[in-house]
């Protein structure tokens, strides 16, 4: 059976200030979709809000994940249920080496599922991240050094790509995983990116600004999101043109264009 993270008239306010105002999005296991619009738009409390972050408390609407309500979990259930989230800004975790990190990950999902279950061993443990760095050109020694401590923002994203190998979420929020980036950085994430979504039948929700990073992750489906509303959907090609004619038009469209 296909997963499918559905989201109906979800709306969140930080304190007074309402930032969501009733939000519609259906995605897919295997489908990747694309959410663009410009600062304060409400792209990133968006991607708060499913992952369970709790200063983002909905006061309306409904989340439907793997046909289970999503706002009722916790964050760590969440994760456990198939959903991802890929940081914008990963913190670091000085003290705890980037192997330790995804070994203790691996462990506690299938405690979780089954409280005998001890453990995956060191042996297999090293078998499998190698496979995984190999696969996402990370230089193994990465693996003994603490967890984003001192990584350029290449290395952070390389490494959010890997944490998302290794638990195999069925629906991944990339947000803003571009940002930072240099060229040759934004492809080798985005490809390997690419390549888990190919491999894994993972569904994915870009959440981005400009339109170069789905020149590699190719989007089957672009939203543009203006003050706390998804205003436009489309294909591909609807990205192309918000790179072309910027968001002034879709403000003058649904009447959102400020008054001087």
């Amino acid at each position: 059976m296909t997963t499918a993270l559905e989201i109906k008239n979800l709306h969140v306010s930080i304190g007074d200030q309402p930032i969501l105002k009733g939000i519609n999005l259906l995605v897919k296991q295997g489908e990747t979709h694309a959410l663009m619009g410009p600062n304060g738009s409400g792209k990133s409390t968006l991607a708060y809000t499913l992952a369970g972050h709790p200063a983002y408390e909905p006061s309306a609407g409904q989340v439907i994940f793997d046909g289970e309500d999503l706002l009722e979990m916790e964050a760590d259930e969440r994760s456990r249920a198939g959903l991802f989230l890929a940081f914008q800004y990963p913190a670091a975790v000085p003290g705890v080496t980037l192997a330790k990190f995804l070994r203790q990950t691996i462990n506690s999902r299938r405690k979780a599922e089954n409280p005998e279950d001890p453990g995956i061993s060191i042996p297999e443990f090293r078998r499998l991240l190698t496979k995984k760095m190999d696969s996402l050109a990370i230089d193994h020694k990465m693996a003994g050094r603490y967890l984003n401590e001192g990584f350029s923002g290449g290395e952070k994203k390389r490494v959010e790509i890997l944490q998302m190998s290794v638990v195999e979420p069925k629906i991944a929020i990339m947000d803003e995983t571009d940002s930072g980036l240099d060229i040759d950085a934004l492809r080798v994430v985005s490809e390997g990116a690419r390549r888990l979504q190919a491999d894994m039948n993972m569904g994915v929700l870009v959440i981005t600004h400009y339109q170069r990073i789905l020149n590699y992750i190719q989007p089957d489906y672009v939203h543009i999101m203006l003050d706390g509303r998804i205003v436009e959907s489309g294909g591909p090609e609807l990205a192309l043109e918000l790179e072309e004619r910027g968001y002034d038009w879709l403000r003058e469209k649904h009447g959102m264009l400020e008054v001087a």
